[in-house]
C-alpha cells in the first residue's frame, strides 16, 4: 500500500502513543515464565509483539487477549508456567520481523529439556545471532544456527547452563537480555559488564519480579531465581512517541502533545538530543507507573540547530535515528551521527535507507561507515520514496512529508504496522493531508 502525505497549515492535538514494545516484549515473557497470574494493560499493537505473544502460546502459556477499549492497548491476562513449565511447540516458533523476539527468547530457550526451531521473516532471518549464540553457548547451550551459527532459524537442543562471566562487545539490550534471561535457571551467577548503558527494562522488571539481580554501575547481575507474575500497566512507546515529537518542532505552526510516554533515562536519548538542537519540548504530568518513569510531553514549533550525536548516548537513541534525521534536514547547519554502525543491521540498512530518501528529496547528507552527516537547509522536496519495507523509515518519511516543499508518497506505507498500526489515522488526526 502506497500513502501520500501532504503539508497541513497547523498541526495541532493529542495523541497517545502505543504501549511501549520493550516492556510490552517482557511483560509476556516474563510472566510467561512467573509463578502466578498477571494482566498486562496496554500492550503494544504492533506485530512484533505479537509475535512473541503467539510463540509463548506455542509453548504452552496461557494467554487470553482482550481488545483495546478506547485509547488504552490490548489487555493480556497470563497464567504463568513458573521457570520449567514450557513444553515442546507443535511447530517451528516464528519471530516474524521481530529482532528483540528472537534474541530475548533465545535466552528463555537455551537449556531447555526440548528441541525448538525459531525463525523469521528474511529480513530476521539476515540478522547478525552470532553476538547471541556465542555467550549462551558458553552457558553450556546447544544452538546451530545457518552460516557457521550467525543466522536464523536457530536450533535449540538442551544442555545444562551455568553462570558466566562476560563482557559484552556492544552496549544492547537485547543481548544483555537474552543472557540476563538464560541466567534465571543457570547454575551460580551470571555477572555482565556493559561498555555503555543500554536499556534496562528487563533489569527493573526482573527486580520487582523477585529475581536475585544486581546492578552496580554498568555491571548487572543475576543468580538463578523463580519470579512471581506482576501486573504490568506498559506506558506509551517513547520510539513511537519520537515521531510526533519531532513532527511538532519542525512544523512551523504547530503544538503536538503526546500523552502517557515512557520516559525511562535508558530510553530518552532522543528527548536529550531534541533540546539539544533547540526544540521546544515540555514534560509534564511526570509520574512513575509499574516502576517506570511516564509524562505527557509537549512539542511546538521551534528554530533549530544541528548537533553531534556520538559516545554514550547512541544506546539511548539508535531507533530514533531516522526521525532524528528528519529533524537534522530541517535545522540550520550540519548535524554529525557518529558510533551508529548498529544500524546497518537493523530491518534494513538505516543508514543507507535514510541517507538515500534525504539525497533524493535534495538533503545534503552522506552516510559514514558508523553513521551520517547531514547539512540542513530547511527543505525536503516532494517525491516518491521507498520505505525499504522498514517501519521507521517509513514513518519518518510520514513526518517529512508534513514539512515538505510537495507531497511525498511513501511506497509500501503499510509497514508501518510492524510497531505502530495506527499510525497513519494519528498524523490525519494531526492534521495531516494523507491520500
Amino acid at each position: 500500500m502506497d500513502l501520500t502525505v501532504s503539508r497541513p497549515r497547523r498541526l495541532a492535538g493529542e495523541v497517545v502513543a502505543p504501549g511501549d514494545k520493550s516492556v510490552s516484549h517482557r511483560a509476556v515473557m516474563l510472566n510467561s515464565i512467573g509463578e502466578g497470574q498477571a494482566r498486562v494493560r496496554n500492550f503494544s499493537p504492533g506485530d512484533d509483539c505479537t509475535s512473541t505473544m503467539i510463540i509463548m502460546r506455542a509453548l504452552g502459556v496461557n494467554i487470553d487477549r482482550t481488545s483495546a477499549d478506547g485509547d488504552s492497548g490490548d489487555t493480556l491476562v497470563i497464567e504463568g508456567a513458573g521457570a520449567d513449565g514450557l513444553r515442546e511447540a507443535d511447530d517451528v516458533l516464528d519471530a516474524g520481523n521481530s529482532g528483540t523476539t528472537m534474541r530475548l527468547m533465545s535466552g528463555i530457550l537455551a537449556g531447555r529439556d526440548f528441541k525448538a526451531t525459531m525463525t523469521g521473516d528474511s529480513s530476521l532471518q539476515s540478522r547478525p545471532m552470532g553476538r547471541i549464540i556465542k555467550p549462551l553457548s558458553m552457558m553450556g547451550a546447544v544452538i546451530r544456527g545457518r552460516e557457521n551459527n550467525t543466522l536464523a532459524p536457530l536450533e535449540f537442543d538442551g544442555g545444562e547452563l551455568s553462570g558466566i562471566e562476560y563482557d559484552l562487545p556492544v552496549a544492547s539490550a537485547q543481548l544483555k537480555s537474552a543472557i540476563l534471561l538464560a541466567g534465571l535457571r543457570a547454575e551460580g551467577e551470571t555477572r555482565i559488564s556493559q561498555p555503555a548503558a543500554s536499556r534496562d527494562h528487563t533489569e527493573r522488571m526482573l527486580s520487582a519480579m523477585g529475581a536475585e539481580i544486581s546492578v552496580d554501575g554498568l555491571d548487572v547481575t543475576v543468580g538463578q531465581s523463580d519470579i512471581s507474575c506482576i501486573d504490568v500497566d506498559v506506558p506509551g512507546d517513547i520510539s513511537s512517541a519520537a515521531f510526533w515529537i519531532v513532527a511538532g518542532l519542525i512544523h512551523p505552526n504547530s503544538e503536538v502533545m503526546v500523552k502517557n510516554v515512557g520516559i525511562n533515562p535508558t530510553r530518552a536519548g532522543v528527548i536529550t538530543a531534541l533540546q539539544d538542537m533547540g526544540g521546544n519540548i515540555e514534560l509534564v504530568n511526570e509520574r512513575d507507573v509499574a516502576g517506570e518513569p511516564v509524562a505527557d510531553i509537549v512539542a511546538t514549533s521551534s528554530h533549530l540547530r544541528g548537533t553531534e550525536l556520538a559516545g554514550s548516548i547512541m544506546p539511548l537513541l539508535m531507533d530514533e535515528v531516522p526521525i532524528i534525521a528528519v529533524a537534522a534536514a530541517m535545522a540550520e547547519g550540519e548535524t554529525v551521527i557518529r558510533d551508529a554502525s548498529e544500524l546497518r543491521v537493523k530491518e534494513t540498512d538505516r543508514i543507507s535507507a535514510t541517507v538515500d530518501w534525504l539525497v533524493a528529496a535534495g538533503v545534503e547528507a552522506e552516510a559514514r561507515e558508523d553513521g551520517m552527516a547531514i547539512v540542513g537547509s530547511g527543505k525536503i522536496a516532494g517525491g516518491t520514496y521507498q520505505s525499504q519495507d522498514d517501519h521507521r523509515i517509513a514513518m519518518a518519511l510520514g513526518i517529512a512529508g508534513m514539512v515538505a516543499e510537495g507531497p511525498i508518497t511513501i511506497v509500501e506505507a503499510n509497514c508501518a504496522s510492524i510497531s505502530y498500526p495506527e499510525f497513519w489515522d494519528e498524523l490525519y488526526s494531526l492534521g495531516g493531508v494523507v491520500d
